[in-house]
């Protein structure tokens, strides 16, 4: 709305110089003597008088012609036009004016006076100035707007013309000269500041905020820039600022340690940016940030980099924290620490390792005094076989990672490079260290571990101890090379677990091969889940065939207690017998009646009887108290063996005639019956009953697997593994060849690795064999012209 008529008492808006004495004073007095304050009624009337002279000339017809000055763009205008550039004129002289005297007041102030005088005055200069805007509000709308539409330079609505005025009559001559008297002082002032000084940050904020209010854009003064902060301000400031921490880091590490050093430079690198959040342009946070990190870390970045193996031995966590966060500051300032760490990481697993095993000695042939030479012979060709026991192996393995993983969660925040440092140090001593001469060893003591803690015989009874050491043992598990060796001993042992029913717990079972097919998919574990389904099966196979007995036979006629386990050939890992066996009386009937009962309910299958793994339980008649013997199948027949014979004696050759057993397997089962005191040797090869045999319990297991046969297990294991990972790098290269169609030799080489590394690492010469194997089978031929590329055959 219009301001109301002009009333008694005011200018005349047809007289320039009139109205313009009475603006001069409202405007002065709003410029330097606001704090008193202002009526209502006087501003109002300033308002009526600057509103009334730019539209007088709109209200009268007749029109005079001047001359526009400074500010009107130069020629000849007219009506309102005219009054608006005298006004603007008169506006302009006033800021040239009143700047002047403020300039000649700032002349002599230097440093902390001349920020405090220039801060009171920015302060009072644009408040007063934007009270002076909405005075003149009609002449930006209408007559500054216009000049500025018509493309007319240096024309400004009245806050911009006297911020314009400011930075060419007063900020401009401050800074002139080279002297930069108004940045000097703001540096210092900083500078005393980063000291331990207290200063008054109010006054360094005023001046920067003067700085970037003063950037004005040209183009668009609606839009700011930071020309006059980054070229006053900001250039100085980061060099000052590299020529004090420069000075200080080097002055500090001459009198004080690494750590303390790694304190100081965190503090400061703190500091800055609280500096950036207490009167810095936001704009500055990356410069600044950025310089200091290369003044304060990356300049001494070798020194702290030399500290840190010194800090992994003393295990001090928090400065190697402080380290962590310095150097991840930096372009590849963490990768010395990653190669420092995997190396302090292999080592420390190792040491684990060599502490936790025993050595023992094979004992050689004693050699006579004379026959020193001989005696130097042997004791050359000695051999040190490493004893291991499962849980102390894996233990020793798991107590470095877990220290060195939670170490790698804080101290380094679950950096992926320190992830993969740790992940490379485990793979190499999980895999090769003084227990494992070769990396086939270790899949088979984890496995063997894994095999302890899924036993009726574990200790830990407690469902969630049992199930965190089985998330210890996947632990473990990750960094095994050979996942195939493993496989083939865990489904040995699981297989023996459930044949036996050693097995803890079937959830136990079931959360271990869920975790393994988690960890390899599940094809890795197939075999495994179904083997369970056996077990199933055979739960209802016994008890339908002790029906279909039952109902075809008399209670007396089946005096033995029966039960069979039929298992698919292809799941289970188990061979058959190596030695015939003539079966006893007393078992051969229970074995027919199951065959008669199988075949015809299942017609056109095999079953071949796996006696090795079968189990028996004899009651004695022979003894004063009686026991239950628990035995294997091949020494159930030695015993009953006497049974049949009516003799408390029998000979090497009777027991060998009379069970039908190779010497191989004889003779072991004869020596564990005689360590048992169950027989007795007489005369070198005649076997006797112990009739006063005597234990503490009443069921005695005597089936307890020999050192011997662990060995010839452990050598039958790693036979079929080669066996089968011939076929699997053979299939792998036809799976290749198939999808590619041509590849080179060194290609298929690598491609073939790469895709069985997962399962084991295999060897290049194996490849090699493979893919001659497959070139004389004919799925892969040499390309004609190429003895380096092949060619898939369909």
């Amino acid at each position: 709305m219009p301001p109301p008529p002009a009333k008694s008492g005011l200018p005349d808006s047809r007289d320039l110089n009139a109205t313009w004495h009475f603006l001069e004073q409202g405007v002065d007095h709003i410029m330097t003597r606001l704090s008193e304050g202002m009526s209502y009624k006087k501003y109002m009337d300033l308002y009526t008088v600057s509103y009334n002279y730019c539209t007088s000339s709109r209200m009268n017809s007749g029109g005079v012609n001047e001359t526009i000055g400074t500010g009107g763009g130069g020629g000849a205008r007219s009506g309102a036009n005219l009054m608006g550039a005298d006004l603007y004129k008169h506006l302009q002289q006033y800021f040239i004016g009143h700047l002047k005297q403020v300039r000649e007041e700032a002349s002599d102030l230097t440093d902390e006076p001349l920020l405090r005088y220039y801060t009171r005055e920015w302060d009072r200069y644009t408040t007063g100035a934007s009270y002076v805007n909405r005075l003149f509000t009609y002449l930006n709308r209408h007559w500054v707007k216009r000049e500025k539409d018509e493309g007319r330079k240096n024309v400004y609505i009245v806050y911009i013309l006297a911020l314009v005025s400011w930075k060419e009559y007063f900020y401009s001559l401050l800074q002139s000269g080279g002297s930069n008297k108004l940045t000097s002082a703001v540096l210092k002032l900083i500078e005393k500041q980063r000291n331990g000084e207290t200063i008054e940050t109010d006054l360094v904020k005023k001046v920067i905020d003067s700085f970037v209010a003063l950037g004005l854009d040209e183009a668009d003064t609606n839009r700011q820039n930071l020309e006059v902060y980054k070229s006053a301000f900001e250039s100085p400031f980061i060099a000052a600022t590299e020529t004090y921490y420069k000075a200080e880091s080097e002055q500090f590490l001459a009198g004080n340690s690494v750590t303390e050093y790694m304190k100081k430079a965190e503090g400061r690198l703190q500091d800055e940016e609280n500096r950036v959040d207490l009167y810095l342009h936001a704009s500055t946070r990356k410069s600044l940030i950025q310089k200091c990190e290369e003044v304060l870390v990356r300049n001494h970045a070798e020194i702290m980099q030399e500290e840190f193996q010194r800090l992994l031995d003393q295990e001090q966590e928090p400065d190697l924290h402080r380290m962590f966060l310095l150097l991840s500051r930096i372009p590849s300032g963490l990768d010395p620490l990653r190669e420092r760490f995997e190396a302090h990481v292999k080592k420390a697993g190792l040491d684990s390792v060599e502490r936790s095993v025993g050595s023992t000695t094979t004992t050689a042939a004693p050699a006579t005094a004379s026959n020193g030479a001989a005696a130097a012979d042997a004791k050359d060709k000695e051999k040190k076989e490493v004893a291991v026991e499962p849980k102390a192996y894996v233990d020793s393995l798991l107590v470095v990672h877990r220290k060195n993983n939670e170490l790698v969660a804080k101290a380094f925040r679950g950096d992926q490079g320190f992830v993969a440092s740790l992940d490379r140090a485990c793979r190499e001593y999980v895999n090769r260290n003084a227990a494992c001469p070769s990396a086939n060893k270790s899949p088979e003591l984890v496995a063997r571990f894994a095999d302890g803690l899924l036993r009726k015989s574990n200790k830990a009874s407690e469902e969630a101890d049992v199930e965190q050491a089985l998330s210890d043992t996947m632990t473990v598990f990750k960094y095994i090379e050979d996942k195939d060796v493993f496989m083939k001993f865990y489904s040995k042992m699981l297989s023996n677990r459930l044949i036996r029913d050693t097995s803890a717990s079937e959830d136990a079972e079931s959360s271990m091969i869920g975790k393994l097919k988690d960890a390899c998919g599940f094809e890795y574990t197939s075999k495994l889940q179904r083997m369970f389904q056996d077990m199933q099966l055979n739960r209802d196979l016994n008890v339908a065939f002790k029906e279909k007995m039952a109902q075809t036979h008399d209670s007396g006629d089946l005096n033995v207690d029966f039960s069979i386990l039929v298992l698919g050939t292809a799941q289970w890992p188990l061979s058959p017998p190596n030695t015939k066996l003539n079966m006893p009386a007393e078992l051969v009937k229970s074995k027919e009646r199951f065959e008669q009962y199988y075949l015809n309910k299942h017609s056109g299958r095999k079953l071949t009887w796996l006696w090795q793994h079968s189990r028996n339980e004899l009651r004695t008649l022979y003894t004063p108290q009686k026991y239950f013997f628990v035995v294997s199948t091949y020494q159930a027949c030695v015993l009953l063996q006497f049974n049949s014979s009516g003799s408390d004696a029998l000979s090497y050759s009777d027991l060998e005639t009379g069970t039908g057993l190779n010497a191989d397997t004889l003779k072991p089962v004869l020596a564990l019956l005689v360590k048992q005191r169950v027989l007795e040797l007489k005369d070198g090869d005649t076997y006797e009953l112990n009739l006063g045999f005597k234990s503490k319990k009443i069921r005695v297991p005597l089936n307890v697997p020999v050192k011997a046969e662990q060995k010839a297990e452990s050598a039958e294991v790693m036979k079929h593994v080669d066996e089968d990972r011939k076929l699997l790098i053979q299939a792998t290269i036809v799976r290749i060849m198939k999808s590619r169609k041509t590849m080179k030799h060194q290609q298929l080489i690598a491609e073939t690795i790469d895709q069985l590394k997962a399962r084991f690492q295999p060897r290049v010469p194996d490849v090699k064999k493979a893919i001659d194997a497959m070139i004389d089978r004919e799925y892969i031929e040499r390309e004609e012209g190429s003895r380096d590329s092949y060619r898939y055959l369909a």
